[in-house]
Formats: C-alpha cells, sequence, structure tokens
C-alpha cells in the first residue's frame, strides 16, 4: 500500500502544476482569441479548439495506454502541456492567430492526456476504494485556485488585455507543467501493472474485448451519460466564463477568482467526495450531482455580479466532482485492466466533442441570441436531461453498485 500511496501522491503532484497551465487556458482563452484576431464573434471558437483537440487526443492516448502503460503517454501529455503555452505565447507575439488556435489545442491535448492519471489512480486501489484513490490524484488540481490570484492575478494588474501582455503569462503556464513532468518519473511500478491483481475480484480479467461488447455491459451507457454530460455542461460554461465576466464589465483580473472558485468547488472537497459516492451509491451520486450543475447554471442567468459568479461557478464545480467521480469509478469497475484506457478515453473522446460543441454553441448563443441568460438556461436543461436518463436506467450489477439496487 505504501507503494501505491506513494504513486497516487506524485500522480497528484504531477496535476498540482499542471493545473497552473489549465487554469490559465480556461480563464484567458477566449480573451486571447479576441485580442490576437480582433474578431469578437469567435470568441467561443478558441475553448472549441482546446476541448476538440483534447478529445481527439485522448482515444488514442487511452489505447496506447493499455499497450504500453500509463505512464508514458502520461509523460507524453506533459510534453505537448509544455509546448502549447510556448506556441500561444509565440501566436501572442507575433498575433498570430494561427500559432495561438495550434498552441491552445496542444494545451487541450495536454489536459485530457494528463488527466488520465484520475484513472490511473483509481485502478491502482482495491474496488472498494477506486472512488477515494481517484479523489486524491484530482485533489492536486484544487492548487490551480491559488495559481489565479497569486502568480497570474499580478501580471495583469493595470494592465490593458493586448496580445504583447498575454505573452509572459503563457510562458510561465508551461514552466509549471515543465515541473509536472519531472515528477512523472517518481511513479513506478506503472499504475497498470499495479491493476492487474485485482482482476480476479471484479471478474474482469484477460484478453480486452471489443468496445462494441463493453459498451453493453449492464451500467455502462449510463455511466458514460452522466460523465459525458457532466463534464461537457461544465467544461463549456465554464470555457464561456471568462468572457461572460468581461461582458458584464468586470475586470480582467477578477476572471480569476471566479475562476479560481469554480476550480476550488471541482475539486476543493474532492477527498471527501469519493467517500460520499461510495457511502450514496454511485447512481444516486450521479443524479445528485448532475442536478446541483442544473441549478448552478440557473443561478448564472440570474446574478451578474464577480460574487454571484463566483457562487454558481463554485457550485457548477461541485455538481461536476460529484458526478464525474461516481461515473468514472464505474467505469473504471465495468473495464479489465486491459479495457480501461480504451473505455476511459471513449468517454473522454464523446466527453470532449459534446464540450466544444457547447462551447462554440454557446459562444454563438451568447453573442447572437441575448448573452448569458439563454446561455445558463441551455445548460442547466441539458444538465436536467442527463439526470433523467441516469435515474430512468438501473445501475450497474456489481457489489459496488449495491448501494443503487
Amino acid at each position: 500500500m505504501t507503494t501505491i500511496r506513494r504513486n497516487a501522491l506524485l500522480l497528484a503532484a504531477g496535476l498540482v502544476f499542471q493545473s497552473g497551465m489549465i487554469q490559465l487556458a480556461v480563464a484567458l482563452g477566449t480573451v486571447t482569441i479576441v485580442a490576437v484576431t480582433g474578431v469578437d464573434s469567435i470568441l467561443g471558437l478558441g475553448p472549441a479548439v482546446f476541448l476538440l483537440a483534447g478529445a481527439l487526443a485522448v482515444g488514442p492516448a487511452g489505447r496506447l495506454s493499455d499497450k504500453v502503460g500509463r505512464m508514458p503517454v502520461i509523460r507524453g501529455g506533459f510534453v505537448l502541456g509544455v509546448a502549447g503555452p510556448l506556441v500561444t505565447a509565440g501566436g501572442c507575439a507575433a498575433k498570430s492567430g494561427v500559432l495561438v488556435f495550434l498552441g491552445l489545442g496542444l494545451c487541450g491535448a495536454a489536459q485530457s492526456i494528463v488527466l488520465l492519471s484520475r484513472a490511473a489512480a483509481a485502478e491502482m486501489f482495491p474496488p472498494e476504494r477506486r472512488a477515494r484513490g481517484m479523489s486524491i490524484v484530482l485533489f492536486g488540481v484544487v492548487s490551480g485556485a491559488i495559481w489565479g490570484p497569486l502568480v497570474f492575478g499580478p501580471m495583469f494588474g493595470g494592465r490593458q488585455m493586448t496580445a504583447h501582455d498575454l505573452v509572459v503569462p503563457w510562458i510561465a503556464a508551461g514552466a509549471f507543467t515543465a515541473a509536472g513532468f519531472l515528477l512523472s518519473f517518481g511513479v513506478r511500478p506503472d499504475p497498470k501493472d499495479i491493476s492487474t491483481a485485482y482482476g480476479s475480484q471484479t471478474g474482469l480479467a484477460g484478453p480486452a474485448a471489443p468496445i462494441r461488447e463493453i459498451l453493453r455491459r449492464p451500467g455502462v451507457a449510463t455511466a458514460l451519460v452522466a460523465a459525458i454530460g457532466s463534464f461537457a455542461v461544465m467544461a463549456g460554461v465554464m470555457n464561456l466564463a471568462g468572457y461572460v465576466a468581461v461582458g458584464h464589465h468586470h475586470a480582467q483580473s477578477s476572471i480569476f477568482t471566479i475562476i479560481s472558485l469554480h476550480i476550488v468547488g471541482m475539486y476543493g472537497l474532492v477527498l471527501f467526495v469519493g467517500d460520499i459516492v461510495e457511502r450514496l451509491g454511485r447512481r444516486t451520486a450521479m443524479i445528485t450531482g448532475l442536478l446541483v450543475m442544473a441549478v448552478s447554471n440557473v443561478g448564472l442567468a440570474r446574478f451578474a455580479s464577480i460574487a454571484g459568479m463566483s457562487v454558481c461557478l463554485f457550485g457548477l464545480g461541485l455538481g461536476w466532482c460529484l458526478a464525474y467521480v461516481a461515473a468514472n469509478t464505474e467505469l473504471v469497475d465495468l473495464a479489465a485492466p486491459s479495457e480501461r484506457g480504451r473505455l476511459v478515453g471513449l468517454s473522454d473522446l464523446l466527453s470532449g466533442f459534446s464540450a466544444a460543441a457547447i462551447a462554440l454553441g454557446g459562444g454563438v448563443v451568447y453573442t447572437g441570441a441575448g448573452g448569458s441568460v439563454p446561455l445558463a438556461g441551455a445548460a442547466a436543461g441539458l444538465s436536467v436531461l442527463a439526470a433523467a436518463w441516469v435515474a430512468g436506467n438501473g445501475p450497474a450489477l456489481l457489489p459496488s453498485a449495491a448501494a443503487d439496487a
């Protein structure tokens, strides 16, 4: 267990540094696009590129991790996380929209690949403790709530949000990810090798089944809907929140307050969420989390102050955490070690595409259909639909889901 905990803490530490880069990409991706291109109507395209690149990268990355192990793939994600901010900084310096989009795409690919750490952590623990294992690693991302106000916030004090002003923060973001890359070499043995010892406990061992067969297993579709629905709504709204705040005439430095509290909601209580998920039952946790997200989006339609938006974004993150941890823990349980990479990768791929569609469509809705009210209302409706679907479908037939039976 000492080895497992050490690996989990190192994976969490890697996400501590990765989260610095991600927060900047989330908070200023839309602003960077507009500052470089001067075109307001494409504000949703930046987040869409970020999310689409992540979706396209994570599927192949997951399948590759089933063959070569989790850590070589995760380290590759860190390398992309160094390159992405540097390319984006170059795009800001040269005022090149092409370079900025390429850089944001590399950042998105890095995020999705490095976040495979959550599944790698879960599979190292016994089945009944996997939600807890995932929580330990995800807790590392809460440090992003510190990077923003303490590091990035002062960089924008008294400045306009010009392309030139964005160069240094993007370079700093790449330095954070480089530290995470170095830490990743301490994770050994590979989490996939550790997980093989639990195959006989779940009855899922041996060669990988075709993905179509995996998707037909009881509980897989339910967990996928919860994972995809929660991530898509959360990420789509989160990536537009910075521009919405500017649209409410708030200072650019205030964006980091909103995003920081959102990250606290996403990960600040995650150490407790793992235990809550296992006590509530995973299906109940999925439904509850999705409904909390719906209520939070309704609040965004009503409150335009920094305090109001921060509270709503906190609730959005907390609801996502509950639904997403429950759904992903279930996916890990429902797949053999030789299948987990491809199943989690498929979930992330579909989540990324869905989030990109919401970000891109949300940008159009925001600029052309009345601002934040229709945007937040649509996001709330999608959360309710996902919750209703999960509620109408039975739980997985596993001992860990017995509380929902």
